[in-house]
């Protein structure tokens, strides 16, 4: 009987072992439970494309034009399930290109699998599965039409599409993807900034601008029109007095040296970081770190009609220097107020807004920054640099919905490390590791001969 009954356990075991791993069979393909461990959750859709997906307020309808033969369809289907998990109206069909090639050429569809993705009116098409590309799509499809950004060129300005150092070309194809169209405006060409016009970009000139250009565009500001002026230290005001006159703001002298910028390691004064931002809706929620080379401190010289809110801040040891710094030796600056010179906290980026003089706009917004560095190709990867100057694309387009987006990029990209840390890794990679294996086999050797 005891033999009989450890069989029937033991057949009993078997059996609710088997119930047991039916059951679990059968609760996954009613539930799943997904976990992403990696820095920043890059397996998984990020936090801007989720915000994006959150400020789309109706469905969304994608339509993707792939051929039934292969696997091209199951991985269409499976890359979108993370954004439907999101946003369940989020609609996916599938079409056979080959059913009707002339509506496919009538589309433009030439790439198998491409998308048509459309929000209420509109529509954009896209030819790469990637979550960066969809993301921008959806955001040019909340932001409704691109936008039409003119760059002040002729006065030595920072290119738009430019790929040297100082210009922006980097910034501007990243801004291109998300909606944004980067026009030239030379005033030795036009008389007036075109209509249609959304944002009129002034970078950093480094000659003075004729005055007819000066005029064309404090005619601009009395219309209504948003602009962005970014200056730099110099002793000239490059003839910009009028335009500086009319949005109430002055160009302090002197360049913005930080002396608590050699406890960060910085050996330039002149190297401004900001990591706390004052309260305004360009830095509301904005958290990293930014670095600014050369800056120029800003005042309010006049109320007008405008709301100034500043936005960047340097620090309690700062102040505005008078006194050449060179490139490549040390520098022995101090504080002289005697000179002039203005003790720090002072303001480097302003934002203005008011009632638009232009009947078919609400709001006219203006953004004067002291430096112009910050968003050049060589300075565009450091900290934040990038997510803020979207912040202050956005504001100025009035895409409000799209200033607090999180900023892209993943946080583990970038390894940090000392001098220092480097040899100690590479000792003891290359030697100590070595060494204590060779320690080991022979400690392991001596203790079998010993038996």
């Amino acid at each position: 009987m005891r033999a009989l009954f450890r069989r029937l356990d033991g057949w009993l075991f078997a059996l609710m072992l088997l119930l047991a791993a039916g059951a679990l069979g059968l609760l996954s393909t009613r539930f799943a439970h997904v976990s992403d461990w990696t820095a920043g959750g890059r397996t998984s859709l990020s936090a801007q494309s989720r915000a994006v997906l959150a400020r789309l307020d109706g469905p969304v309808e994608i339509t993707s034009y792939a051929s039934p033969q292969g696997d091209l369809r199951q991985t269409v289907a499976g890359f979108l399930q993370r954004y439907q998990a999101v946003k369940p109206d989020l609609q996916l069909r599938f079409v056979d290109p080959q059913q009707d090639p002339a509506a496919m050429r009538e589309l433009g569809i030439t790439v198998d699998g491409a998308l048509i993705i459309r929000y209420g009116q509109r529509e954009q098409r896209l030819d790469e599965l990637s979550e960066r590309s969809l993301t921008n799509a959806l955001e040019r499809l909340i932001r409704g039409s691109d936008r039409m950004v003119a760059f002040v060129t002729g006065d030595g300005e920072r290119r738009a599409d430019g790929k040297a150092n100082a210009d922006m070309g980097t910034f501007m194809a990243q801004l291109e993807s998300r909606g944004m169209r980067a026009v030239p405006l030379n005033f030795s060409q036009v008389s007036a900034v075109p209509e249609h016009t959304d944002l009129v970009v002034l970078a950093s000139p480094t000659v003075a601008l004729p005055p007819g250009a000066v005029q064309a565009l404090v005619d601009y500001v009395q219309r209504g029109g948003n602009l962005l002026w970014l200056t730099e230290p110099a002793n000239d005001t490059l003839g910009l007095d009028p335009l500086a006159s009319v949005l109430g703001v002055h160009v302090l002298p002197g360049v913005l040296v930080d002396g608590s910028g050699a406890a960060l390691g910085l050996h330039d004064p002149r190297i401004i970081t900001r990591g706390d931002y004052p309260a305004q809706a360009i830095t509301r929620g904005f958290t990293f770190t930014t670095l600014f080379p050369q800056a120029s401190a800003l005042a309010q010289v006049s109320q007008r009609d405008w709301a100034v809110a500043p936005f960047l801040r340097s620090g309690p040891q700062s102040w505005t220097e008078f006194q050449p710094i060179a490139n490549d030796a040390t520098s022995d600056i101090r504080f002289d107020a005697a000179a002039g010179e203005l003790k720090g906290p002072l303001d480097f980026g302003l934002a203005l807004s008011r009632l638009s003089p232009s009947p078919d706009k609400s709001e006219q917004r203006a953004v004067v920054i002291g430096d112009g560095d910050f968003l050049s190709n060589t300075f565009l990867g450091n900290g934040g640099n990038r997510a803020l100057g979207e912040r202050v694309f956005d504001w100025l387009l009035g895409d409000d919905k799209l200033v607090n987006l999180p900023p892209r990029g993943a946080p583990d990209r970038l390894l940090q490390i000392s001098q220092g840390g480097l040899n100690a890794i590479s000792v003891g990679f290359l030697i100590v590791l070595p060494l204590l294996l060779l320690l080991i086999g022979g400690a392991i050797v001596w203790r079998r001969r010993r038996r």
